[in-house]
């Protein structure tokens, strides 16, 4: 019989006890649709790995992740290739986590997967906002003749709940008529008191790890020069601990494109503060 200690295939800090955790960790390994850099489908494994070099504590927060009592299931197994299935996949799932009244952390990834996890809190709360960080808007309506891709995700989720339900935040990529889209409903937030007219509402945080300057962030697909710095994200996410966070999912980590895993190691201490926003 084997010994061990054996190196725990979980995030760093989570709990055993599904019943009594009040967020999962949901693996979503998919980047069939990614338009220049594909691997994002190794994040959340890699996060998992890199995680043990993080600290438990938020000093942000003044919490540990122990706290927060939260559950990693693990990763799901997509098919390659088939984005209507995988979609379809990652909503029944996520159905799962909301019916048994816990609230969502994906890890990503790309960003296509948002959309069904967007559909699946619609189906539970009603008043729902996005807020998304982002150097790129995501608003294209097709790419390359495609419907469903992570060029498009924030398009398709205007479709369920409307522009004016929608923020943007650190936008600095994307087509002419995409900023025509966002200048037309003012869904860039340059200032977080603009973010005020979403308290009361059901906010599903989500992340786009380029939103970080390429300087701190270059394991992504898309890396955009002009982000923001970690203070600078983390001065924002603190913001949003007085609004009702419903669920967060932090996408578009390509851990294998960044060899000093600094990325990964970013995108892990990410995954901690986010834990404590949704525990709040």
């Amino acid at each position: 019989m084997l010994k061990g200690p054996f190196l725990s295939k979980d995030f760093i800090g989570a709990s055993p006890d599904y019943e009594n955790s009040k967020v999962v960790l949901l693996g979503m390994p998919y980047d069939c649709t990614c338009s220049n850099r594909a691997g994002t489908r190794f994040a959340p494994q890699a996060a998992r790995l890199e995680s043990i070099g993080i600290e438990t504590y938020s000093f942000y927060f003044d919490k540990t992740m122990e706290e927060t009592l939260f559950y990693d299931a693990g990763d799901l197994e997509f098919p390659f290739g088939n984005a209507q299935k995988v979609l379809k996949i990652t909503e029944e799932n996520v159905d799962c986590i909301y019916n048994d009244n816990k609230k969502l952390l994906g890890i990503g990834g790309e960003h296509l997967l948002t959309l069904a996890s967007v559909k699946s809190v619609l189906k539970k709360f009603d008043n729902i906002a996005v807020v998304q960080f982002d150097a790129h808007t995501d608003l294209r309506k097709q790419y390359l003749g495609e419907n469903l891709t992570h060029s498009g995700v924030m398009y398709r989720i205007a479709e369920l709940i409307g522009y004016e339900n929608i923020a943007q935040v650190g936008l600095r990529s994307g087509e002419k008529e995409e900023f025509d889209i966002v200048k037309k409903y003012s869904t860039l937030k340059t200032k977080k008191e603009q973010l005020d007219s979403f308290k009361g509402k059901n906010i599903f945080l989500t992340i786009d790890l380029d939103v970080l300057d390429p300087s701190l962030m270059s394991g992504v697909g898309t890396p955009e020069a002009g982000g923001f710095s970690y203070l600078e994200l983390m001065d924002w996410l603190f913001y949003l601990k007085d609004f009702n966070i419903i669920g967060a999912d932090i996408m578009e980590l390509a851990p294998d494109i960044d060899i000093t895993k600094t990325s990964t190691a970013t995108a892990c201490k990410l995954i901690r503060e986010v834990l404590m926003l949704l525990d709040n």
